[in-house]
């Protein structure tokens, strides 16, 4: 988003949290680092991403059931137009098993499971819950926990209020990034509803040649 004072708008490119600190990465410092602003979100990025890191999770739920336990999670990346996830599995996963992955996702998402969100809690009570960790990971002694329906991981990130605000999620490529790791590439709601448009656009030109 921005930060904004009476004298000028700073653009924020990124935010992380360090030391217990929101920390704002900026295109340049204020001319008087010292005045007060107020900080704006860009609600539209902050729904995208948020709906596509909710998917992510949905996504790492989905792909145990239909390929095995032996999935974890290596690494994701979400901005408000595209998810990307990596996974651990040792063989090409099919067309039908794709399918069956985005046909429950989808299925996660018309149920609308709403968060369930507890913070500040014991890893220990977090490990009770079914909580799904990071391998490799360190954590606290006290932790967030992210539940949507069956699914339930440790995870610090912004979500959704219910799955239903996702809309529709599409994979739209599966690749190796890796000797036994995988990656699949998605993406959710309004890009998935201009993507269709585009394909419906594409098929309309090719009928008419």
């Amino acid at each position: 988003g921005v930060l904004v004072n009476e004298n000028e708008t700073i653009q924020v490119i990124d935010t992380k949290r360090e030391n217990n600190q929101s920390i704002h990465i900026v295109k340049e410092l204020p001319k008087d680092v010292n005045a007060d602003f107020m900080a704006c979100v860009d609600i539209e990025n902050r729904e995208g991403s948020a709906a596509n890191h909710t998917a992510t999770h949905l996504l790492d739920y989905c792909l145990k059931q239909v390929l095995g336990d032996h999935v974890e999670q290596k690494g994701s990346y979400v901005d408000k137009d595209t998810l990307r996830f990596d996974f651990s599995h040792f063989q090409k996963v099919t067309d039908e098993e794709l399918r069956k992955v985005e046909h429950m996702v989808n299925e996660m998402i018309r149920a609308d499971y709403p968060l369930d969100e507890h913070r500040d809690t014991p890893i220990e009570e977090a490990k009770e819950l079914g909580a799904i960790a990071l391998f490799g990971e360190k954590y606290g002694d006290r932790v967030r926990v992210v539940r949507f329906g069956p699914s339930c991981e440790f995870c610090g990130g912004i979500h959704v209020a219910a799955t239903g605000r996702i809309g529709f999620f599409k994979i739209v490529g599966e690749s190796s990034v890796a000797a036994g790791v995988r990656r699949i590439e998605a993406m959710t709601g309004e890009v998935c509803e201009n993507a269709i448009y585009l394909l419906e656009d594409t098929l309309r030109d090719l009928k008419s040649l």
